[in-house]
């Protein structure tokens, strides 16, 4: 049998998809895996080149298939899906792997350690809690506002309510109602401990990290910021400029030209949602400090004015 030089692995829970060719692309292996059978597959192989979409669970096989030798490269599924011939199946989908890997235009995804991935879980767990908290307060607002007790927007506000619901003087709320928007109160208070407990623990990480520790000197960039950035880029060196940085979280025109005609659009909103509206909500905060009298740099005043 030929040397295997080229392998495109479709990723799955519990069967996954190989496709392998040689050097001069001739298909090899076309088999399919089970979880168990994956790492014992590649053990046996000599080193060569792995292409896996990134997806979930791609950054932990990357980890370790790489520790057996192999060199692995992770790609955007956007930009495999042009390489798939006809129809949705795993076997397509791996061969459609195997040929995009080789390609030198391909524009691979950094691959994360389990120290990168934790930091990231840190910042989805307080972002999934945050929007529960935000339901909760606004489903408590609602209730009471059934009861003819209404209160400006905001966190503030809403200690104002649960202030309200505790007051056992007030004759105005019935029983029944009472003992539901407790429910909710305490469910935002618990929600309030768990928020702050992981902010401080990403205060204490950016703080760790000297890169971090650079971004919190930029206007407007805090430490959730800071850890955003930390955690979304892995590689910063992937990036030719600022501009590349801003179009690959989608805060650059989308273009639609041809004939010799630019047209261009709106902000794109690809890439990283979150970290998109972190900069956005932060940029606007120095905006509205330079309203107030901060000093801004001459470009920023320049584009404020147009």
């Amino acid at each position: 049998m030929e040397k295997i030089m080229t392998v495109g692995l479709d990723l799955a829970k519990t069967v996954f998809q190989v496709h392998a060719i040689d050097a001069a692309g001739v298909s090899i292996v076309r088999r399919s895996l089970r979880r168990s059978q994956v790492l014992a597959f590649f053990e046996k192989l000599p080193p060569c080149v792995v292409g896996m979409e990134a997806c979930g669970t791609s950054h932990f096989w990357a980890r370790e298939i790489t520790a057996l030798g192999h060199d692995v490269r992770m790609m955007p599924p956007i930009y495999v899906k042009a390489y798939v011939k006809r129809g949705k199946t795993d076997a397509a989908d791996a061969e459609a792997i195997c040929e995009a890997v080789t390609r030198p235009t391909m524009r691979f995804v950094p691959v994360k350690t389990a120290n990168q991935q934790g930091a990231g879980m840190i910042l989805k767990t307080r972002e999934l809690l945050i929007r529960q908290r935000s339901q909760t307060a606004n489903a408590l607002r609602a209730h009471m506002s059934e009861l003819g007790i209404v209160t400006t927007t905001g966190m503030a506000s809403v200690a104002k309510l649960i202030g309200l619901i505790r007051n056992e003087s007030e004759s105005h709320m019935p029983e029944g109602a009472r003992f539901a928007l407790k429910e909710l109160a305490e469910q935002i208070e618990a929600l309030n401990v768990r928020v702050e407990r992981l902010d401080r623990q990403i205060i204490a990480a950016v703080k760790d990290d000297e890169d971090a520790r650079r971004l919190t000197s930029i206007p407007g960039v805090g430490p959730i910021i800071a850890a955003t950035v930390r955690a979304a880029v892995p590689d910063p060196s992937g990036f030719r400029s600022g501009r590349d940085f801003a179009a690959w979280i989608g805060l650059t025109p989308r273009a639609n030209s041809s004939g010799g005609k630019e047209r261009v659009g709106s902000i794109s909103k690809r890439g990283n949602r979150q970290l998109r509206m972190l900069l956005i909500v932060g940029a606007t905060s120095i905006l509205k400090l330079g309203k107030w009298g901060l000093k801004m740099p001459q470009w920023v005043g320049a584009l404020m004015l147009r």
